[in-house]
């Protein structure tokens, strides 16, 4: 053991400045020393189960994470403690021997630890501690059976410390391997957990663990963020380049055309939901907050639901050309599936130049983009007289009925978004009533007509 550490040691530190000398010249301190050493090992290896006791009580009183898993299981530490020492002071005598078992038997502890979630500090804490304890012995027992060679040990004193600070290292390293391995496999289960709640593949059963995992309540209220950027986030990415109000809570997941974000809300007694900072800034700007009753039938002190999202709408900040679909809100981590779908119709009907739309507030569109085939079918049905015009023309009384129903139906405002007089604006409209046949005074003449621009709009570009 002693020449294997000291030429780790030199091979640190760079060649020696000059040769080394022979073999026959070697120190006759060194190899007295050497044979001092292996004499009080050879008793330390008699007295190891005592040893194991001091040692594990000595964890128990100075190591506060050993403490917690020796009371949980003492058997298993005391035989982790044992096996450990056995190994490490057979090393102390046979190098060659011991050296690969008593690695094996450190990466296996620094394995089991970083497992168990016992803190690597006090794990190298342990190990410092039986170095230390193994130290002493071999000092105690020299001095007591033969105190005219306890001058000999200081000779290998750093042999033993750089066998310590050796197995250190490899129990550091071990931990640092299942570590990264343990969080790859927690992070893979959570992006599949999240994947699953997302596409509704989750099984009921399976909805504690998920909660448990992702840090969401299992019946809280939820809604979903889909979001679809011209540059999409690098492979990898947690979360697109876009910024959400403060305080808001949200576990983002890649999909394949687009990214979303699952958003935790207040519960409906307006407390806010385990994890989600963002339902307590909402539920400031809603009903109840201002002293109002909230929405009419919802419990005293509720929160609305749609006051949050518009506030969350509101904070969103993204590039230019991000476009941003909200679901509506949905309840329980069961329905998140529903609310990504809704989120996808929802990103469908925003503007190809980009835009944030919220669902509940664009449920006409919505329904036009959840079928193209029928919004298709509808925009010839009833914009289809207005292709035989000049294009020009054309667009001009698609832009003035489009204004006209954004005014709700005033020509006045229409005019003035149109920089022309009202006389115009119904002029206009009367001819599309013409070339149509439609009455925009007739209810389901001006749904169809709502409807068919829609889908001109968001199908045709």
């Amino acid at each position: 053991m002693p020449q294997v550490v000291r030429s780790r040691v030199r091979a640190l530190h760079g060649p020696p400045p000059v040769a080394p000398m022979p073999r026959r010249f070697r120190s006759l301190a060194d190899r007295e020393a050497v044979a001092v050493l292996h004499r009080a090992a050879r008793v330390l290896i008699d007295a190891l189960p005592e040893l194991t006791d001091r040692l594990v009580e000595a964890l128990r009183e100075q190591e506060p994470a050993y403490r917690s898993a020796i009371e949980a299981d003492a058997a298993e530490i005391w035989q982790e403690v044992h096996h450990s020492l056995r190994h490490n002071v057979g090393s102390l005598i046979q190098p060659r021997e011991f050296r690969d078992a008593a690695h094996r038997t450190s990466r296996r502890i620094g394995e089991a630890r970083a497992e168990q979630g016992l803190p690597l500090d006090a794990v190298l804490h342990a190990f410092r501690m039986g170095g230390a304890m193994v130290w002493q012995e071999l000092v105690d027992d020299t001095a007591r059976r033969h105190p005219e060679d306890i001058r000999l040990l200081v000779h290998v004193a750093a042999d033993v410390w750089n066998f310590v600070d050796e197995h250190c290292g490899v129990v550091a390293e071990a931990y640092r391997q299942t570590e990264r391995r343990l969080s790859w496999r927690r992070e893979n289960r959570q992006r599949l957990m999240t994947a699953a709640l997302l596409d509704g593949t989750a099984q009921i059963a399976e909805l504690p663990d998920a909660a448990a995992m992702l840090g969401l309540p299992e019946h809280g209220r939820y809604a979903v963020l889909a979001v679809s950027t011209a540059r999409r986030a690098p492979h990898g990415a947690a979360r697109p380049p876009m910024t959400l109000p403060a305080g808001t809570d949200a576990l983002w997941h890649p999909g394949p055309d687009a990214e979303f974000a699952i958003l935790p809300l207040a519960s409906r007694d307006g407390a806010a939901a385990p994890g989600a900072p963002f339902a307590e800034t909402a539920a400031t700007g809603s009903a109840s907050a201002e002293g109002g009753d909230g929405p009419p039938g919802a419990p005293a002190g509720a929160v609305d639901g749609d006051a949050e999202l518009a506030a969350l709408a509101a904070g969103l900040s993204a590039p230019p050309g991000t476009r941003v679909g909200i679901s509506s809100v949905v309840d329980g981590l069961a329905a998140v599936g529903d609310a990504r779908r809704l989120a996808e119709t929802a990103l469908r009907a925003c503007p190809a130049g980009g835009g944030v739309v919220l669902l509940d507030e664009q449920l006409p569109a919505a329904l036009v983009v959840s079928s193209p085939g029928l919004g298709s079918a509808l925009a010839a049905r009833v914009l289809g007289p207005l292709d035989r015009l000049d294009p020009a023309d054309r667009d001009v009384i698609i832009e003035t009925l489009t204004a006209w129903l954004d005014s709700d139906g005033s020509a006045q405002r229409a005019g003035a978004r149109l920089y022309c007089h009202r006389n115009t604006v119904l002029n206009r409209l009367r001819r599309f009533e013409q070339l149509t046949g439609r009455c925009l005074t007739r209810p389901s003449d001006a749904v169809e007509v709502s409807l068919a621009l829609a889908a001109r709009r968001l199908l045709t570009g």
